[in-house]
């Protein structure tokens, strides 16, 4: 059956999307963390040493600020799709006194990593801290799908209160049962509801109906195809999956549906099914930078680096978006391969960009003192100080390279304006210490 370019609309908007705002969210995370710390500086300051109980709420508050830092790490590597990652910061929110807000986000991980057990314990936990009737409604809800109980979860939803959650759990079975005007009225329901996720996933979902009814011409393997994106934004990879085999069994050139296929088998750690689909796209289309580059991250993740890198060498010559998040992965990958000339490199590109942040520096510091090249980054780094004075990486980060270069009281005064601004940092004043 042969396409043409009308029919054939982009399916991989999803792993675009997810790409595209990984930059600004690691730049919103930084933002968050150092106006958290500035918070606890002025608790601090404020505080007496002979004023216990206000010590002790100062401490709680601390925790609490790393638990949101946490939180928002780990936000960003579920964008990615790295749910270990995503999965061990949540883990962390949860230890740091995160809540209710920690425990929803490390059930959403467990999920993705198919952990049915984990979830139900989690569950457990949410309702001994209160959580509302809604949220329990969902995750059940969310795991009778994915365990293939549809007769069940009709049972139960039915016999729950109306809510954006029920309306969302509703709209999923009808996308599964193939009952599209059914799905619709209930995402309606959601994207008017009260649950801002939930109207987000909504929107998401019926943006593929919106889609489709452009092309009313176009085969039903197309709407399950942009259905299939839509859950893969939604986070629902695993009820994505089962749609996705339906398509590329009808049609086996449909490239769009291969890269979805590839990218959900990627972040659900399917990893050999995720190079069959991805090498099956690549056939297809081998000039597709976003086939490239997850193509790279799932021979990174199957250990084997040399492809990984040639693949993601691909992708950055052939234009992929954002740039930051490839030349990253290049950086990281060569590092681990201690080829640092390249690793350094990729961070002196990346902090000469306009649209460079001040995360990027303490890795750049790190690869140039393994690879002994302190001398040839100190000016760089330097500039990136007077870029971001203010902030917490960067001071420690030229602190570290600085003592390497025997500029002892160049280090002090960066780590002692350090210290001011975030007096509970214990590494700073561990590196203060040694001085």
């Amino acid at each position: 059956m042969s396409w043409s370019p009308r029919n054939t609309i982009p399916i991989v908007g999803a792993c675009i999307l997810a790409s595209l705002i990984i930059g600004t969210l690691w730049w919103k995370l930084h933002s968050v963390t150092t106006s958290l710390t500035r918070g606890s500086q002025e608790m601090s300051v404020q505080s007496s040493p002979k004023k216990t109980v206000s010590s002790l709420l100062t401490s709680v508050r601390v925790s609490e600020e790393s638990a949101l830092y946490h939180l928002r790490k780990g936000d960003v590597f579920a964008l990615q799709g790295e749910w270990p990652k995503a999965k061990k910061e949540y883990e962390e929110a949860v230890r740091k006194h995160g809540g209710l807000p920690a425990l929803r986000k490390l059930a959403q991980a467990e999920l993705q990593q198919r952990n049915i057990r984990g979830v139900q314990n989690i569950l457990q936990q949410l309702r001994q801290e209160g959580a509302r009737e809604e949220d329990i409604l969902l995750l059940e809800g969310v795991i009778l799908l994915r365990t293939g109980e549809l007769e069940k979860v009709q049972h139960y939803i039915n016999n729950a209160s109306d809510s954006p959650h029920k309306s969302y759990i509703l709209a999923l079975l009808s996308i599964i049962q193939g009952k599209h005007n059914q799905a619709q009225e209930y995402l309606q329901d959601v994207t008017l509801g009260w649950e801002p996720i939930l109207r987000a996933y909504g929107s998401t979902l019926q943006s593929a109906y919106d889609e489709y009814a452009l092309f009313p011409q176009s085969p039903s393997v197309h709407l399950t195809t942009l259905l299939s994106r839509a859950l893969a934004e939604a986070q629902e990879c695993e009820l994505a999956l089962p749609l996705l085999a339906q398509v590329v069994q009808q049609e086996a050139a449909y490239r769009d549906a291969w890269i979805v296929q590839g990218y959900c088998e990627l972040v659900t750690e399917r990893l050999p099914e995720a190079l069959a689909s991805l090498e099956r796209a690549y056939s297809l289309d081998p000039q597709k930078p976003e086939i490239q580059y997850f193509l790279g991250r799932t021979y990174a993740a199957l250990g084997n680096s040399e492809s990984a890198l040639v693949f993601y060498e691909y992708a950055l010559k052939n234009g992929f978006s954002p740039e930051k998040e490839v030349r990253i992965r290049i950086a990281e990958l060569a590092q681990s391969m201690q080829r640092y000339e390249e690793a350094l490199t990729q961070y002196t590109v990346l902090l000469s960009q306009k649209e460079a942040t001040p995360d990027l520096v303490p890795f750049f510091v790190q690869i140039a003192l393994q690879a002994h090249r302190e001398d040839e980054v100190y000016l760089s780094v330097e500039n990136a100080l007077q870029k971001w004075p203010d902030t917490k990486d960067v001071l420690v980060a030229f602190s570290e390279i600085a003592v390497r270069m025997g500029k002892i009281q160049e280090a002090r005064k960066a780590l002692e304006k350090a210290s001011f601004m975030y007096p509970n940092d214990e590494k700073i004043h561990q590196l203060l210490r040694e001085l």
